[in-house]
């Protein structure tokens, strides 16, 4: 249903203002409004008018001077009825289904209460100036849903009304339009024909394109010929050499007519008959190059070729052209995204491969419920560990599993930098900030921005570069090193240490409130030698993986070697069994390593735990279990200078038994 404000100012008619079902059309002096009423008497926000249960209702919006409609002022809403008056300030407004009954006589505008003289103003349609028309007369509007009927097939043109020109751009105009959708070649090239056809006098033609991958111009024997058409049983006969050539050689388009006693450009069959009167040839070109044609003949004499057939079919030619160019655009465009995607897919695998925590022992397991309750939040988390037992891969594991995952993941290493590198690698760098600073560097704080920061070894930063972070963990912005420009970026932190944070704090090496804001997650990963049953899932999974790099074919490890790596205590941790792996891979003899293969070092054990190791000679002194753990309970207890949460974190008991376990044994600290 068709339905129209008509605005009227004064004595004159000034605008329409079409309504649609769904749209809410407000009213007001505010410059956000639909039809903006520049009067003070007009509230901001004045009023609104919507369709609602199939009736057009106004409703004033408590304005300050009240909405009129057919004389009464209104409160809330109320139904419009064609013919309606709506006044607003010195503003009227006709409600019309009909645009021809709405020039009605519209009562004047009364004086001012308080005697004050109206304050002239405007009324705007859509925040723009209305044209104020001196006479106003019907306005005809016509709606169109659906394409233009030029674009269609079954659309014929007049050829009384319309010149030939005329019917001609028609013509090119869809044809240009149905060539843009062709998904390939022969599509193209069987689509340009049928517009010749259909365009021009010709009966027969064909569309030879050469390579175009090739900067080289086509010669005449390598044209190809993507497709042709002929008018009844007659086959098409390809265009002569000279002809070809010239227009190859010249990019420019040639008709011509009376060819039968031309021996250049006359077309023959088998029989030698003359089968064309005249003939078009039409470069498709890109550029100055020409890498195709469209060969056009008739073979009626009545229908004799004219330079308008001529220039309809260079015209086709150049669409084609642009039709072939989008095409090849839109393949390479294809195949790269193919290929990106098939990349980055290859990426995710890879990264989802050195994401993964490889293990089935309690201890991995319940690692990995920890990393499951910390990755969806935005928490710091603080991931301890020795070193060498996967740090790094528990906080991709972190970062891969939440809602950051598709943001950077960057690690940074914080002992291998001094305090000046560190700074700049943290939060970057001017040119010329100092010596050797020759650009500008991105510093990983903004490389990491909507992503994930690992920072390793925080436990070494300097207490400089701690006050700077606290204040970016704070999310406060930074300053690159020699720059004055405040940066803010949203990254989360991911720090690892396998120093002792709290003995840290004790010697003042490490800030206490950093310290506190970086411990909010706390994972721990315990060292491979307090989970002997991953060893030899470790060690198969490292030998699959050096299997395929190296393109050998171990079948696997001889139980004399199964066993000696279970017993092993592995100081390096994963990263010390993954190298003697890679080297038993690559150095074993036989289809099994075996022990022999194994390169395993008689260091002690980084641990600040003060466990016992078994001496190396493997000498027998008899011994209770109960003395056996009471020497080991207070060696541990000892090492953690009697901290008993570490000390039961190490032994993997509760802190109550240990207590116990205390008492039992009459264990006292020393004084």
């Amino acid at each position: 249903m068709l339905a129209y404000l008509v605005i009227r100012e004064g004595t004159k008619w000034t605008d329409v203002f079409r309504l649609t079902p769904g749209r809410t059309v407000t009213i007001g002096r505010g410059s956000t409004n639909e039809i903006v009423v520049k009067d003070e008497r007009c509230s901001r926000n004045h009023a609104e008018v919507f369709l609602t249960s199939g009736e057009w209702t106004i409703r004033d919006l408590d304005s300050r001077n009240g909405t009129i409609v057919r004389g009464e002022a209104i409160h809330g809403d109320h139904s419009l009825s064609p013919g309606d008056v709506v006044r607003i300030a010195h503003c009227q407004m006709a409600f019309v289904h009909d645009l021809s009954k709405a020039f009605v006589d519209v009562e004047e505008e009364p004086p001012n209460p308080d005697g004050r003289e109206t304050v002239s103003g405007a009324v705007y349609i859509g925040l723009s100036d209305s044209h104020v028309l001196d006479s106003f007369e019907p306005t005809h509007i016509t709606h169109r849903r659906n394409q233009t009927k030029f674009l269609e097939r079954k659309f014929d043109v007049d050829v009384a009304s319309v010149p030939k020109v005329g019917q001609a751009a028609t013509k090119l105009c869809r044809l240009a339009f149905e060539l843009a959708n062709q998904t390939d070649v022969i599509a193209v090239a069987n689509l340009s024909l049928d517009g010749v056809f259909e365009g021009t006098n010709v009966d027969a033609g064909a569309m030879l394109v050469g390579p175009r991958n090739d900067d080289a111009t086509p010669t005449h024997d390598i044209l190809e010929v993507v497709a042709s058409r002929t008018d009844g049983d007659a086959r098409y006969h390809r265009v002569s050499e000279f002809l070809a050539s010239m227009v190859l050689r010249d990019g420019e388009a040639v008709l011509a007519r009376n060819i039968e006693g031309d021996s250049a450009l006359s077309i023959r069959d088998s029989k030698g008959l003359f089968v064309a009167s005249s003939v078009i040839c039409a470069p498709i070109r890109q550029g100055k190059r020409v890498f195709g044609l469209l060969h056009m003949y008739g073979t009626s004499a009545d229908k004799t070729l004219d330079a308008d057939d001529l220039e309809f079919t260079l015209a086709v030619a150049d669409n084609v052209a642009l039709a072939l160019k989008n095409l090849e655009a839109k393949q390479e465009l294809t195949e790269n995204l193919t290929q990106t995607r098939s990349e980055v897919r290859q990426l995710r695998q890879q990264l989802g491969v050195e994401s993964e925590l490889v293990g089935s022992s309690p201890q991995i397991m319940q690692v990995q419920k920890e990393v499951g309750r910390a990755a969806p939040s935005r928490a710091t988390v603080l991931i301890r560990g020795e070193s060498g037992v996967g740090k790094e891969l528990v906080a991709r594991a972190v970062h891969y599993s939440s809602p950051r995952k598709k943001g950077p993941f960057v690690c940074l290493n914080c002992a291998a930098l001094s305090e000046s590198l560190l700074e700049s690698e943290l939060f970057g760098h001017e040119r010329g900030a100092f010596t050797g600073a020759t650009e500008r560097k991105v510093g990983k704080f903004e490389a990491a921005d909507q992503g994930t920061l690992m920072l390793d070894e925080i436990g070494e930063m300097s207490p400089t570069i701690q006050s700077k972070f606290l204040r970016v963990l704070e999310g406060h912005p930074f300053e690159r090193v020699g720059g004055s420009q405040q940066i803010k970026v949203d990254v989360r932190v991911i720090a690892a240490t396998n120093r002792d944070l709290e003995k840290a704090v004790g010697e003042g090496s490490f800030r206490r409130d950093l310290y506190f804001r970086l411990h909010v997650v706390d994972i721990n990963i315990p060292p491979l030698r307090r989970r002997p049953g991953d060893t030899l899932e470790l060690a198969s999974h490292f030998l699959e993986r050096f299997n395929e790099e190296t393109g050998r074919k171990l079948l696997g490890f001889t139980p004399v070697a199964m066993e000696i790596m279970e017993r092993y205590r592995w100081p390096g941790n994963i990263r010390e069994l993954k190298n003697v792996i890679e080297r038993a891979v690559l150095l074993a003899q036989g289809d099994y390593i075996d022990t022999e293969d194994l390169t395993l070092t008689n260091l002690a054990t980084a641990s600040e735990s003060g466990e016992m190791v078994l001496s190396a000679r493997n000498i027998y002194e008899p011994a209770s279990l109960a003395d056996i753990e009471r020497k080991h309970i207070e060696s541990t207890l000892k090492s953690t200078d009697w901290n008993k949460s570490k000390t039961s974190d190490i032994l993997g008991i509760e802190r109550s038994t240990l207590d116990r376990k205390i008492k039992r044994y009459e264990l006292k600290r020393p004084s």
